[in-house]
């Protein structure tokens, strides 16, 4: 099915997903304050765009060929090629897989707080959901959108049509809406300029170490971009609108992303109060707790903070459902050129819906795996969204060093093309993923416990670790990379 640029742009919006960070908001808000967590946003945007448009310039330069993966190939040459390829794949892989148990996470979360206030609050013995029940959510979104990616394929493409706009236009009601519906606004000097250590809570005692945990929202927010590269095989006129999706879709969640935080700030009513366990959301999710302060402080009901929480729910519900789906082409495309366990299982298509049904279902089982230690520690979100975003920003960066690498005038390039600033950027580009894989993998709570441990940097580097030696070992005898799709000649180191 050939896509449009729009179609493009709205199953790309749909992986980005505008509100991916928001159940980040409130550790973020608590590491160094508002201040921290406000020109946070600015700093990320600012570096993420170097990242697109270093990636906007491959995906011109290789319109017809699907992935990262692909362009990792083609960019590293003959020698490079395969290695570059195996790491890139498998880092997509692994973004990809964990990206899918960041919104099932967050869409349960969204979930438990509609129930929370729909049932009478939690001063009001409304009901809040246990940690099994939260894993039920979770395992059972994954399970939907499995189902939805094997046998409702057109139901998807009509969902991520609506996915643009639900996002859109319910974002631009809650931007707008929120500071004009909440009784007081905090003033801009709070806002832009107030700083807060909560060591009593994090542990942390260093301002830096506390300001750098406060932009993780902002790293994580902005992924997903990728998406358009899947679809440049299917895309009308690739080579311009790929990287114009790419870089649409950073655009729109750089303003709009900015707008909400900035709008969930102002309308803070009681910073203290947000953190509270007995305060009306549990202390458990301090973006539910800012609508509801706002919305029953006005109209004395929760009506509306209950709609506003449909549509952030809404939103994590259609980046779910996109991210399995890129997620399963990876999958299939690495099986396809047999580099990965059992291949001939996964790479197998559905023989009536002609999709990778087996590639989807492993990425489901994986994503329900990483999400069994939510019965027994707290921070598995924190741990999924760092393996989430070093796999996935990782996956970036295989491209982009190769395309730095290479001999510039072995490389040809498409309509959009950066000429004389394109290695500067791709090294700012590169650096910068450097610096956000880094930082996923530092500890986010103090004294470090079993309850509170990152166990990112320890899964990672397990999976990381086979993965290698099993190049060293074995793969780098017969691993290849995407034979069927790289004319290995066509652009040398």
């Amino acid at each position: 099915m050939e896509q449009t640029l729009f179609k493009s742009l709205a199953i790309t919006f749909s992986t980005v997903t505008m509100f991916a960070g928001i159940p980040l908001y409130g550790s973020s808000l608590r590491y160094a304050g508002p201040a921290s967590l406000v020109w946070g946003w600015v700093v990320v945007s600012f570096f993420t765009w170097f990242v697109g448009f270093a990636m906007a310039e491959i995906c011109s330069s290789f319109p017809t060929t699907g992935s990262l993966y692909f362009w990792a190939a083609h960019l590293a040459g003959p020698v490079w090629g395969p290695l570059a390829s195996w790491c890139c794949a498998w880092l997509e892989i692994i973004g990809l897989i964990s990206g899918i148990g960041t919104m099932a996470y967050s869409g349960s979360q969204a979930l438990q707080m509609v129930i929370l206030l729909c049932t009478g609050t939690n001063k009001g013995g409304g009901y809040f959901a246990s940690p099994a029940v939260f894993l039920a959510m979770y395992v059972g979104f994954t399970l939907i959108w499995a189902v939805l990616n094997t046998f409702a394929l057109r139901v998807i493409a009509f969902i991520d049509m609506i996915s643009i706009w639900w996002q859109i236009i319910g974002g631009t009601a809650l931007v707008v809406m929120l500071p004009l519906v909440s009784l007081s606004t905090k003033p801009s000097s709070y806002v832009f300029g107030h700083y807060e250590l909560a060591s009593e809570f994090t542990g942390i005692t260093s301002m830096p170490y506390a300001v750098v945990l406060s932009l993780l929202i902002s790293h994580f927010s902005l992924l997903g971009y990728d998406t358009a590269a899947h679809l440049t095989e299917e895309t009308k006129g690739a080579d311009k609108n790929g990287p114009i999706a790419i870089l649409s879709s950073i655009g729109i969640v750089t303003l709009f992303g900015w707008a909400y935080i900035l709008a969930l700030t102002f309308s803070i009513q009681n910073f203290d109060y947000l953190f509270d366990v007995n305060n009306e959301t549990g202390g458990a999710y301090v973006p539910a707790q800012i609508l509801y302060d706002a919305f029953h402080g006005r109209y004395h009901n929760s009506i509306g903070a209950l709609l506003f929480l449909i549509v952030i729910w809404g939103s994590f519900f259609f980046g779910g459902l996109s991210t399995i789906t890129s997620a399963a082409r990876v999958v299939y495309a690495l099986s396809r050129d047999k580099g990965f366990p059992f291949s001939h299982i996964w790479r197998q298509i559905h023989p009536k819906h002609r999709v990778p049904a087996n590639a989807v279902w492993l990425c489901a089982a994986i994503c329900i795996l990483l999400g069994l230690p939510i019965l027994k520690i707290h921070v598995v979100f924190t741990a999924i969204t760092s393996i989430c975003t070093v796999g996935w920003v990782g996956g970036y960066g295989v491209p982009i060093f190769a395309r730095l690498a290479m001999a510039q005038e072995n490389f040809k390039p498409g309509p959009f093309y950066m000429g004389r600033a394109s290695r500067p950027v791709c090294l700012v580009a590169f650096l910068w993923i450097c610096y956000t894989c880094s930082v996923f993998l530092l500890p986010t709570l103090y004294p470090i416990e079993l309850a509170t441990f990152n166990y990112a940097p320890v899964a990672l580097g397990v999976c990381l670790g086979v993965i290698m030696v099993w190049w060293l070992v074995d793969a780098r005898k017969w691993f290849k990379g995407p034979v069927r799709n790289v004319d290995e000649g066509s652009q040398k180191v």
